[in-house]
């Protein structure tokens, strides 16, 4: 078999090779990367610098991946030369290694502008894994970050630092943001939504120094004016890797230069992605990029037929939460074209389509991309629109819901964050059973991405599953008309502080009981409670602490961890009730102690004289761990069930939820306290515990799914404590866990809980920690009182409280 080294162990390189192994096996691949990481998902490493994703979540292709193919996979090994007479490629670490055929995948290299003292301290580039990592290590809240580039990836690299609490300004030198993309209105309407949002934006400025001493404090531009800086990225564009092309003694120009078939001037050399120049054009998308490699795969290989005929440029992302999709001519100077325009400021909306001679040549959507794949269908095809003019900003399907996909090719690219096309998709829907977005995603990764493609994917999965089933993609009420996963991304990404911002600028400014709520437990969630709360967002049990009753009176439940109490609690019970005259004292299933009928006005005091902490049985919150005796009384008892439910009671207490949460603890089989109807369960076995998740026992009965299997008790509270964060930050709000399990599929919930890797299990736990550290007993607030109105007691008034 013949020797292959491809050098690059990037997204084109090994997309190539993934093409290469399609057809008859012909060669011993060896694979040269200069990190140190497997192939991995450059355009997400925003998503990870947000902390929105995992490393682990953005890589292509694992070890295993490699292995299984036989490749020699050589990392952190940097190429420094091509001898091409001799065949051979001689590493950084010392070593020659032979080829027949050479594959370059070298990409590209950032583009660093003249800036005086730009190597200094704190200056940074946003390219790979190791520059991320870079800027984690850096970021924190308020740090003033300064973003030199105003191009897609600065924007990017922007938004990951607000994330991470900097302070950000973007400085751009042109007048125009994504200047390459859009043109001065779409640009402006980037521009205002993210001041809008808290960036600011600084355009038509040369930064000309970076200034401090040992370290960046300000930039500097020209004309002398600066900005206070503690860190600088530099987006300023890219430049095709050529070096060792121009060693291999190839044609180059400003990339290394290829024909229709991908190959360069020397036979047995080929380049592809970023690295190549085709007709006097580079690419730095993704899309031409795996068009490429499907052609010189077949190239290498002796199958020479396919033609790489260039690519009509289109970019379609999300920044900033803003859709954007732009494809061929942005500007307005063209000869002979007209130029058609929508705008809409309030929704964010705008629509700019270039025709000549009646055929569309260039298009820019801002805020409303859900046509983007038929005017791309429109730019391929030269389709005479004379006859559609009064549709064009809003065409008609005719009531064919399916023509958009079925006008797609199977060799299109679907989701352009993953590279996954038409024909993977339909492949996905035939041979793996795949019938919801949920399962597409597990299954191609297509939409995990920047989330652009979503619509379309679902538009395939009708089209083409047999046993489709939508998605509901119900919003969180008519006041801010988002779904909760959508508004998750957008108050995590923008910052959002307060239910009132997120209001204001994604709702109607007022809000309702439905959504305010909703609202506030997600900015709780999100931020671990490091937010502005508005009390006033929150239901009345939440704002005293205490269950309203019919009557206007208040039920107090007092927490009593496991089920277990004493005698001096119970006399404190006891006198309270007395004291207060509290018509009823129940014994309530969750072993607790319920005193029902207690005036707003006594609330301050009877949680005083009680001296113990909020049951929270009133709120959406951790109610309850129910145990049985264990092995300290009962004959049947393996493992000690009481110590195990009050210790994860104490870790999960005072801690909101989407919903209200029970929990149970038992020492055996025998189910005593019924775990197995709970949102989280522990049930002892003879060396070992099972945790079990998404129980019911009310209107709804069902037996808890097996979570895990565990050998200690400390496993088992750390797989409870996991999952109960996985369920905090992915549930709709109002969501049991058992209707949130089944929604997702026990499954999934495994294998990105207790499964998942390390650093993700510990993002979990971090997460979960940070919360708990924030969090607080309800019930002192009877020493400061929120509002001077928060204990006054409510009155009736013909039946209605007031």
């Amino acid at each position: 078999m013949e020797k292959l080294v491809v050098v690059g162990n990037g997204m084109a390189g090994i997309a190539c090779v993934e093409q290469i192994l399609r057809h008859a096996p012909k060669f011993n691949i060896t694979i040269f990367g200069d990190e140190t990481h497997v192939n991995y998902n450059r355009i997400l490493l925003s998503s990870v610098l947000a902390g929105e994703k995992s490393i682990e979540e953005i890589t292509l292709n694992g070890l295993n991946w490699y292995q299984q193919h036989d490749i020699a996979l050589r990392l952190g090994v940097r190429i420094t030369d091509v001898d091409a007479g001799a065949k051979t490629v001689t590493g950084d670490d010392g070593s020659v290694t032979g080829f027949d055929k050479l594959l370059l995948a070298t990409g590209s290299l950032p583009v660093i502008p003249s800036i005086q003292d730009v190597m200094k301290d704190g200056v940074f580039v946003f390219r790979n894994l190791d520059d991320t990592r870079s800027l984690l290590e850096r970021a924190r809240p308020g740090l003033k970050a300064v973003v030199i580039g105003g191009g897609l990836l600065g924007l990017e690299a922007a938004r990951g630092l607000q994330v991470q609490g900097c302070d950000v300004t973007v400085v751009h030198l042109m007048e125009t943001l994504m200047e390459r993309q859009l043109d001065v209105t779409g640009g402006s309407y980037l521009a205002n939504k993210m001041n809008e949002l808290g960036i600011t934006v600084l355009l038509g400025l040369s930064t000309t120094a970076i200034l401090g001493k040992g370290k960046v404090e300000r930039v500097q531009f020209k004309g002398g004016g600066t900005i206070p800086a503690d860190l600088v990225v530099i987006a300023a564009g890219i430049r095709p890797n050529i070096e060792l092309g121009q060693k291999a003694g190839l044609d180059t120009k400003r990339g290394i230069v290829v024909n229709d078939y991908m190959e360069t001037s020397n036979p047995d050399v080929f380049a592809v992605g970023e690295c190549v120049q085709h007709n006097g054009i580079c690419y730095g998308l993704v899309a031409p990029l795996l068009e490429q490699g499907k052609v010189l795969a077949a190239t290498i290989t002796g199958n020479k037929g396919p033609k790489y005929e260039g690519t009509v440029l289109a970019s379609k992302l999300k920044i900033m939460g803003v859709d954007v999709f732009s494809a061929g001519e942005i500007g307005d100077k063209v000869d002979g074209s007209e130029v058609i325009r929508y705008e809409d400021p309030s929704l964010g909306i705008y629509k700019k389509l270039t025709l000549k001679a009646s055929k569309l040549t260039g298009v820019i959507l801002v805020g409303d991309t859900s046509d983007s794949h038929r005017y791309m269908e429109w730019l391929r095809s030269g389709t005479d629109l004379a006859s559609m003019r009064r549709q064009l900003l809003f065409p008609d399907t005719g009531g064919d819901a399916g023509m958009d996909v079925a006008k797609i090719s199977d060799n299109e690219t679907v989701c352009g964050c993953m590279g996954v096309t038409k024909g993977v998709i339909v492949h996905a829907i035939h041979e793996r059973g795949v019938n919801t977005l949920a399962q597409l995603k597990e299954c191609t990764k297509a939409s995990t991405g920047c989330g652009s493609c979503t619509e379309l994917c679902q538009q395939l999965l009708k089209a083409v599953a047999p046993e489709f089933e939508e998605e509901s993609r119900k919003v969180l009420c008519k006041c801010v008309p988002f779904a909760e996963d959508n508004l998750r991304e957008i108050v995590r990404s923008q910052r959002l502080k307060s239910v009132q911002e997120v209001l204001d600028i994604y709702g109607n400014g007022q809000g309702c009981e439905v959504c305010k709520p909703a609202l506030s437990y997600m900015l709780d969630m999100l931020w671990c409670g490091d937010h502005d709360e508005d009390r006033s967002a929150r239901f009345i049990n939440d704002r005293v602490h205490a269950n309203i009753q019919k009557d206007g009176t208040f039920s107090v439940i007092p927490r009593i961890r496991g089920g277990v109490t004493s005698a001096a609690e119970l006399r404190r019970i006891a006198d309270v009730a007395e004291k207060y005259r509290v018509p009823l004292v129940k014994i309530t299933g969750s072993q607790r102690i319920d005193l029902l009928g207690v005036k707003k006005s006594d609330l301050p005091k009877v949680w005083a004289d009680l001296g113990m902490t909020s049951g929270q049985a009133y709120t959406k919150g951790v109610r309850m761990v129910k145990t049985c005796v264990g092995t300290d009384f009962c004959r049947f008892g393996t493992q000690d069930s009481t110590s195990a439910g009050i210790e994860l009671e104490r870790r999960l207490e005072n801690l909101f939820t989407p919903h209200k949460l029970k929990m149970a603890v038992v020492g055996c089989p025998r189910n005593c306290a019924e775990a197995t109807v709970k949102d989280i369960g522990l049930v002892g076995q003879e060396g070992s515990w099972q945790v079990v998740v998404g129980g019911a026992a009310g209107k709804k009965v069902r037996k808890a799914d097996l979570l895990i299997t565990v050998e200690t008790t400390e496993q088992a509270l750390d797989a409870s404590g996991i999952f109960f964060q996985y369920y905090r930050e992915n549930a709709n709000y109002l969501e049991r866990t058992y209707d949130f399990v089944e929604r997702i599929g026990i499954e999934k919930v495994r294998k990105e809980t207790v499964y998942a890797a390390e650093p993700q299990k510990q993002a979990l736990r971090g997460r979960l920690h940070k919360s708990k550290a924030r969090s607080r007993d309800a019930w002192l607030e009877r020493n400061e009182p929120r509002t001077a109105t928060q204990f006054v007691q409510i009155e009736m008034m013909d039946g209605v409280l007031v």
